[in-house]
């Protein structure tokens, strides 16, 4: 027995230091966009031609796009981007119970991805879709300059509405490391991976399977659920059975006795047989531009990525195969720096893998019927039925 778990450990080290070559270039390759082409990141439309807001066109000049706003600049997409929460592979954080796996690595790609959708409705729960982009006049990277150390305006601060941004950014700042935190690799965490795999033990899996986008939808679901972290009791997670999203159970999921509550819908899918159907390309871009959109939990064949955008016939993704060291956030004022992607990358919608998970935020009623809506016409105007709303 002890020779197995001496086994298991070399395993989980030769593993750490094989994706850490085989990942490394993650972040030092570079990702290039077409300039003339509109770029998508969960509903916001970007334009790289445009270098800052005042080269920015009005709705009117926006070709065959049809957002209402004016194109967001190269900047803005990149503060966009570099201020998702980015969530990987990790080594040496506490023991797995029930193994000996100090580390991810190899093996927990769909259940960072999964993670990273739900730090995205976190975040929109808490802090807002755009709160950097419209109240950070710094620059987001280093990413510790934009969240850490978030001060008074000097003289300032004591006018009303300097105070107030002030205020706003402070509880931003709070909220972010807040969530942060209930990712931490640590069994007390309550959407880390200690939790994530001790609720999957109820459908057989075990540290160093590998999941899938469903089962992790409803290991996000039940840890949900278990908590019982006072700021997370105004939230809950749905997840569709069948591609069939039951208006009345997500209303009993809104209208609690309790409180009114916010609700991520979660829709597990499958874009075709062995391989993706390229007839859903349109169907997935159709996804990715609406506001409520969290993104996908999908990726490649036996390799998990959180989609995020597109720019024509690619998709826009954060990668979850990049090794690092287990971050105590117990500490105060813990580095950030390994929880922001510095850099998008792309891959061609053909290598897509066909199992995936669409997410979507529903802070209220009004906005549940706006998200029915609008997928509703997205499955019409691509001609697919991947999504049924049944009252």
């Amino acid at each position: 027995m002890e020779a197995s778990g001496t086994d298991d450990k070399v395993k989980s080290m030769i593993l750490s230091a094989w994706h850490n070559v085989k990942y490394s270039w993650v972040l030092r390759t570079k990702t290039y966009f077409r300039r003339n082409s509109p770029v998508f990141l969960l509903g916001k439309c970007y334009h790289f031609k445009f270098e800052d807001s005042e080269s920015s066109p009005n709705g009117s000049d926006s070709g065959s796009v049809t957002n209402e706003d004016a194109f967001g600049t190269a900047e803005d997409f990149r503060k966009d981007f570099i201020s998702r929460i980015w969530l990987t592979y990790r080594e040496e954080f506490p023991l797995i119970d029930g193994s000996t796996w100090t580390t991810d690595c190899g093996w927990g790609c769909t259940l960072r991805t999964g993670q990273m959708l739900l730090a995205q409705g976190l975040l929109v729960h808490f802090i807002g879709r755009d709160f950097w982009l419209q109240n950070s006049a710094r620059k987001l990277a280093p990413i510790e300059s934009s969240y850490k150390d978030i001060h008074p305006y000097g003289t300032e601060s004591s006018k009303p509405q300097a105070a107030k941004e002030n205020e706003d950014q402070n509880q931003a700042a709070f909220y972010h490391r807040k969530i942060i935190s209930w990712f931490s690799d640590h069994p007390m965490a309550d959407f880390g991976i200690h939790r994530l795999i001790k609720l999957g033990k109820h459908s057989g899996k075990v540290a160093g399977d590998w999941y899938g986008p469903a089962v992790v939808s409803h290991l996000l679901r039940k840890a949900m659920e278990d908590s019982v972290d006072p700021e997370l009791q105004g939230i809950s997670i749905y997840v569709a059975q069948d591609c069939t999203i039951y208006r009345d159970d997500v209303y009993d999921q809104q209208d609690n006795s309790d409180c009114d509550k916010s609700v991520l819908i979660l829709v597990p899918v499958r874009l075709g047989g062995e391989r993706t159907n390229t007839e859903y390309f349109e169907f997935v871009k159709g996804i990715l531009s609406l506001e409520y959109c969290l993104g996908i939990i999908g990726g490649r064949p036996k390799q998990s990525y959180y989609f995020v955008g597109f720019q024509d016939d690619s998709l826009i993704y954060m990668d979850p195969h990049y090794c690092q060291s287990f971050v105590d956030v117990s500490i105060k004022d813990f580095p950030l720096e390994s929880f922001h992607c510095p850099s998008p990358k792309k891959m061609p919608f053909k290598k897509m893998d066909p199992s995936c998970t669409i997410g979507f935020y529903c802070r209220n009623a009004w906005d549940f019927e706006r998200v029915v809506d609008e997928l509703t016409k997205v499955c019409m105007s691509c001609d697919v039925l991947q999504c049924t709303v049944i009252p």
